[in-house]
């Protein structure tokens, strides 16, 4: 009978890796929860034209990687590709928008694409991120962009990282620059690759992004975004740099940088990293100032960032701050179980992480499995230990020894972490 394996672009996360997922997790609960946002969970499937409608029909999620079915009822169902849309679709169906003048959200959890899988990017991986309803104001961008920062800090990624920022301007000045951007390319047109060109007529602007080297040879000397800005993106864009340079987060102004999705409105941005190659975005968002209302909402502004957790933990690759062995509680003789569990159960009680062999082996066997565990101590109870209430405390580090009373085993421990 042939072995039943994963799915093509599908992994499973195992015992030696989840520890460094829970770690992630707990700095994005940790981080959002210092900024007062709140978790939200989503179904991991929607209706098809949630997606179809606020990503954009001529992008590559939507025409290409979706995985997208018809239920028993003849409804379009698909695997989410991306979170903010399911957010902003539960936003309108709640009314969030009433509870607060600004309603402040996170999530965490598996996303679905049928795209190539490569390093760091599978058919199915996991994303966090983070959205904002309510403000259109600019220290609204500054404090999401600080919410990233504080997770790179967190994470200790901030020192390599790079904040690019644009602005792509309001309604009014994408659509002047459409109009620029088209003048500049229709000479060449037929030197562009087909998605290029399906791109010219549906959002030229994502021609920008391209990743094809004679592409972007094409768009040197094009004009940039900048050029048609109004006088409020000025302004905006000039009073988001000034409060990121009050909060000394470091930025370069990026006049290529767009977004892959349609929804996007004025502020854009990525953090990259040299360590995930030629394909260094770690997270990405920006400004989605229409969607709540292109979703059949009340006009109401956005912003938010996601970032691959994948990708992230390639970046962080240290496992240092990954919670390890305390103790490794070695009991001899069928007598000792009871005493074992009971100081075991008390030390995890004061949060030690403790493990306990179930197997009843050797000493030698269990020490050796304590030393493999990474535990720094040991204790060892045995029938002698029994018999005067005591037990043996093991430095695993250095190799030294000595005999406690049991009932003082708490103290000893606490006074060891203080």
């Amino acid at each position: 009978m042939s072995q039943i394996r994963s799915i093509k672009g599908t992994h499973d996360i195992l015992p030696s890796d989840s520890r460094q997922w829970q770690h992630l997790e707990q700095i994005v609960h940790d981080v959002c929860g210092r900024f007062r946002y709140e978790e939200i969970r989503t179904p991991l499937f929607e209706e098809t034209r949630l997606f179809s409608r606020s990503v954009g029909e001529d992008t590559d999620i939507v025409s290409k990687e979706m995985y997208t079915w018809e239920d028993r009822g003849g409804t379009s169902l698909t695997l989410r590709p991306e979170l903010t849309a399911s957010v902003v679709r539960s936003y309108i169906q709640h009314n969030l928008g009433s509870q607060a003048p600004v309603q402040r959200l996170y999530y965490m959890g598996p996303l679905f694409r049928r795209e190539r899988p490569q390093k760091g990017r599978q058919r199915q991986f996991h994303q966090f991120g983070v959205e904002a309803f309510g403000s259109e104001n600019p220290e609204q961008d500054a404090e999401i962009i600080a919410i990233a920062w504080h997770m790179l800090s967190a994470c200790d990624l901030n020192q390599t990282v790079s904040l690019q920022l644009n602005s792509i301007g309001s309604s009014k000045c994408r659509s002047d620059y459409r109009n620029v951007l088209k003048d500049f390319i229709r000479p060449n047109r037929d030197q562009f690759s087909e998605t290029s060109q399906k791109r010219f007529d549906t959002n030229p602007l994502r021609i920008l992004d391209t990743k094809l080297e004679h592409e972007q040879t094409l768009l040197e000397g094009a004009p940039t975004v900048s050029e048609c800005y109004t006088a409020e993106d000025k302004a905006h864009l000039e009073s988001l740099q000034n409060f990121l340079t009050a909060m000394e987060i470091p930025f370069t102004i990026d006049p290529r940088l767009v977004r892959g999705l349609d929804y996007y409105s004025r502020t854009v941005f990525e953090f990259t990293s040299p360590v995930l190659g030629a394909q260094d975005a770690l997270l990405g968002g920006g400004r989605y100032d229409g969607l709540v209302e292109t979703l059949g909402g009340k006009p109401t502004p956005g912003i938010g960032f996601a970032a691959g957790m994948e990708r992230f933990l390639i970046a962080m690759d240290d496992q240092s701050n990954v919670s390890k062995t305390d103790v490794y509680f070695v009991c001899l003789g069928e007598a000792g179980l009871s005493t074992a569990l009971s100081l075991t159960n008390e030390l995890r009680q004061s949060r030690f992480n403790v493990m306990f062999d179930p197997l009843r082996r050797s000493l030698k066997a269990q020490l050796r499995e304590a030393n493999k565990s990474g535990a720094r101590f040991a204790l060892i109870l045995g029938d002698t230990e029994m018999e005067k209430g005591t037990v043996v405390f093991k430095d695993l580090e250095k190799g030294e020894q000595k005999n406690i009373l049991q009932k003082k085993i708490k103290n000893l421990f606490d006074n060891l972490t203080n």
